[in-house]
């Protein structure tokens, strides 16, 4: 299915994602990112959460069928050139969401597999990391997890205890069938933070970045929108992940604390005069 577009303009990123009150993290933050990486952001709501810039207390998922409306309604209307996965809610959500991007197989879909708040709150069950591991991953462009997120969705079908390597963690991923994945090393106990990008050929290219003191609220859903707006721009994945990184990091450096949780990213960091005069 294609539509073709009217009126040049932004490229358009469509997010399936949660909300979040604080706009740290989830569809706040996925708008905010592509808004500033120059993309006009299309939304999905799939879950309403409560939660502060400590961690989440509840989350609501929206009905199956009202999701889907949701997308359906845009993706009639205008073309898009990026699809961004967050929190889905529910197994239901997941198997909808699947079935509507397969009918889009020219764009590219990225996937944060969210598990859990920064804190450890419960973000997805172990039968939505098994709908998605069956249904999002075969359509993947690129997922883009932390080694902990890794790690538990590349032990979905084994049976062994030994932990795995990350190398591995990726290949595991890569046979469930996405096509490149981006392990970040922001939960890594090591000095710098190590981002490895990993295709069917092995790693592509691997970064090091500053490890920033403190915690952040809403980097990994940054980082991954920051790849879906490279990628509607129309870079290569390796160009496009370094993109996304750099813009991600300069957020994380700007970030500010406005409650008594985490740091949330500056996405418009940009935009301060006090911040670009340094530059």
């Amino acid at each position: 299915m294609s539509i073709s577009r009217n009126d040049p303009g932004p490229p358009l990123v469509l997010v399936f994602a949660a909300s979040d009150p604080t706009g740290g993290a989830g569809v706040q933050a996925d708008i905010m990112t592509l808004s500033g990486m120059g993309c006009h952001p299309l939304t999905v709501i799939t879950a309403l959460t409560v939660q502060d810039t400590a961690g989440v207390e509840d989350v609501l998922p929206i009905d199956v069928d009202f999701v889907a409306e949701q997308a359906r309604a845009v993706l009639e209307d205008m073309p898009v050139q990026a699809f961004k996965l967050g929190v889905l809610g529910s197994v239901d959500n997941v198997e909808a969401i699947a079935e509507i991007i397969s009918d889009y197989p020219q764009v590219p879909v990225v996937v944060d597999p969210v598990v859990a708040s920064g804190r450890g709150d419960e973000l997805a069950s172990e039968a939505m990391l098994e709908a998605m591991r069956e249904l999002i991953l075969p359509q993947a462009t690129i997922i883009t997890p932390n080694t902990i997120e890794a790690r538990r969705l590349a032990d979905l079908h084994r049976d062994g205890h030994d932990e795995q390597t990350l190398y591995d963690c990726a290949v595991e991923l890569m046979n469930a069938g996405c096509e490149h994945v981006l392990i970040t090393g922001s939960h890594a106990q090591t000095p710098q933070v190590i981002n490895t990008l990993y295709g069917r050929g092995g790693v592509i290219r691997a970064d090091t970045w500053e490890r920033l003191s403190g915690s952040y609220h809403g980097s990994g859903c940054t980082l991954a929108s920051a790849v879906a707006a490279a990628l509607a721009h129309g870079m290569d994945m390796s160009a496009a992940v370094y993109q996304a990184q750099s813009f991600t990091w300069k957020t994380l450096a700007a970030g500010f604390r406005p409650g008594m949780g985490q740091h949330i990213p500056d996405r418009f960091f940009w935009s301060r005069p006090s911040l670009v005069d340094k530059d």
